[in-house]
């Protein structure tokens, strides 16, 4: 494992062009902080004030840099292409090594997005963080499920690629399931009543909202620990279905080449 880390903090580095335009591609929560920071200016927009945007919209920022994920993009690549064949030669499962590889990026992105998003998370929005003990203490398990879900959700999606030659076409309706309702556009509890009711219950929720809730809303012990045991819950629901995909899709892969 400090091997296969280490080679993804390599391949960061060698495709840091790449990488530095898929960080800019998740700057949508500031254009939303603008408009609902000028929207909360002259008063309380259905219970969020100005301050309390900054430290949602921020603590999506964080969230967001800290669990994305382009594993789709790269497993249907290497099935289209038949380099695919290569890691199946390996003798450890290809979902531990791509995963290796994305936790090794984590830092990075760390360090250009979240100490810009911390100082304004402190200095404008920091009367609506949270500063209940448990919470704070629930908020890295929670970030870690955060990733798993995401990470295990796109590989599932990326294994789509053994069985139809369009797999990422499927990645633009993902992403505007994604968009709607795991809280990145706006507040889940800003949705429609059975929109909201649909997003508190989907896998989207729990791989960006709820580290975000855990940070800027007051919950009861009771609600912190059912959200995190739901959470688990998903994590081990998008494991067992990317891995499922995964021994389906193998079996029926072919690749040719010298």
């Amino acid at each position: 494992m400090p091997t296969l880390l280490r080679i993804g903090v390599s391949e960061t580095v060698a495709y840091r062009g790449e990488f530095l335009i898929w960080m800019l591609t998740t700057t949508m929560p500031l254009v939303m902080l603008g408009l609902f920071t000028s929207v909360a200016k002259t008063g309380n927009f259905k219970e969020y004030s100005s301050a309390d945007f900054v430290a949602y919209y921020l603590a999506i920022l964080i969230v967001r840099n800290l669990t994305g994920s382009w594993v789709a993009w790269q497993i249907s690549e290497e099935i289209r292409m038949g380099t695919m064949s290569m890691r199946l030669l390996r003798p450890i499962h290809p979902f531990t090594a791509i995963a290796a590889g994305h936790v090794a990026a984590i830092p990075f992105r760390a360090v250009i997005s979240v100490p810009v998003a911390v100082i304004l998370l402190v200095t404008s929005g920091a009367q609506s963080l949270t500063t209940d003990p448990l919470q704070l203490a629930l908020l890295l398990p929670s970030l870690a499920l955060s990733w798993l879900i995401t990470f295990a959700f796109l590989f599932a999606l990326g294994c789509l690629a053994f069985f139809v030659t369009k797999a990422m076409a499927l990645m633009n309706l993902y992403f505007l399931l994604f968009s709607l309702l795991s809280g990145y556009l706006l507040p889940i509890p800003l949705l429609p009543h059975w929109l909201r009711v649909v997003s508190e219950y989907s896998p989207f929720r729990f791989m960006l909202s709820v580290p975000v809730e855990l940070m800027t809303k007051a919950m009861s012990t009771t609600e912190a620990l059912v959200l995190m045991a739901a959470q688990a819950g998903w994590a081990v629901a998008t494991l067992g279905l990317a891995l499922g995909l995964w021994r389906a899709g193998v079996k029926k892969f072919e690749a040719v080449g010298n």
